[in-house]
């Protein structure tokens, strides 16, 4: 099976990994792929540039994320599980769904922090837009943070 495990970094993150773990079969084509979707730079959202200290603050934040989601993956490849790291930045919704059919998944695994119904009404959520909009199966997760 072939699972991509939407992560925020927050403190469930690991849970959700969990989740996506137990559903894998053991196989030779088992593969996980961890997803993480960073805020777009505001250049390509039709911000003007900031000074450069903002710009030097979002790309330490960037790298910051990007080892957090390595350090992720060092854990599930040291327990067996055959696992890559991703790191893009865009519209979170849209982005996990691109990567996924891009890399062809069959699941995709996300966890739901339950902010609440009027929350969800007025904003709504990605888990929310991936399941009306994916044509890929989603797994969501609770999670308590």
């Amino acid at each position: 099976m072939k699972a991509l495990v939407a992560i925020d970094l927050s403190p469930s993150s690991w849970d959700v990994i969990e989740q996506a773990v137990k559903i894998l079969k053991p196989s030779d084509d088992s593969q996980l792929w961890l997803l993480h979707i960073a805020n777009p730079e505001p250049d390509f959202v039709g911000y003007e540039p900031g000074p450069q200290a903002v710009r030097d603050g979002q790309a330490m934040d960037f790298h910051q994320q990007h080892q957090s989601l390595q350090e992720y993956a060092v854990r599930l490849r040291a327990r067996g599980t055959d696992c890559t790291a991703l790191q893009v930045q865009g519209a979170y919704a849209e982005k996990i769904m691109q990567e996924a059919e891009k890399l062809q998944a069959e699941v995709i695994v996300v966890g739901s922090h339950g902010k609440g119904l009027a929350k969800e009404l007025l904003y709504g959520s990605t888990s929310n837009q991936l399941v009306r909009h994916s044509q890929i199966p989603i797994l969501l997760v609770p999670t308590s943070d």
